[in-house]
């Protein structure tokens, strides 16, 4: 199995990019028709700007995840923000066994999740910018 570690970069680049498209999608029709949107988002238990938050958390937190820089900070809203939307309003309307009612959001939330643990991995502009300082630590001499 040591070969499917070799994988992980490839792994982690397919999870960012799936969930960048799945986020950018979701995200662009609430700034392209905010009308439809500061309607809806009072009914959702919101209030009316949280449509211009989301729009821009779920395009632009896709397209940091998509470029894969700024990972951990990114996922880690876009986690928080699918979180607040299972809990704040599908549990609440349908319950916890009316699990077909909010899969979608709590596996964007998982995965959000696991990116913001895991990091971008080496395919990513994190690992040339910000990973590539991070160098293991040496070994200290001892004086004789």
């Amino acid at each position: 199995m040591q070969f499917l570690e070799k994988l992980k970069p490839l792994g982690l680049l397919a999870l960012r990019m799936a969930l960048a498209a799945t986020f950018i999608y979701n995200g662009y029709p609430k700034l392209a028709e905010p009308a439809r949107w500061l309607k809806a988002f009072p009914n959702m238990g919101f209030p009316s700007y949280f449509a211009y938050i989301s729009g821009i958390l779920d395009v632009f937190g896709g397209a940091l995840l998509g470029l894969g820089l700024f990972t951990r900070g990114a996922a880690l809203l876009l986690a928080i923000e699918m979180g607040l939307v299972v809990g704040r309003t599908k549990l609440p309307t349908v319950g916890i066994y009316g699990f077909a009612q909010y899969e979608f959001q709590l596996v964007l939330c998982a995965a959000a999740f696991a990116l913001m643990t895991t990091g971008a991995g080496m395919i990513s502009l994190d690992a040339f910018t910000f990973e590539s300082r991070r160098k293991s630590p040496k070994k200290s001499r001892s004086k004789d």
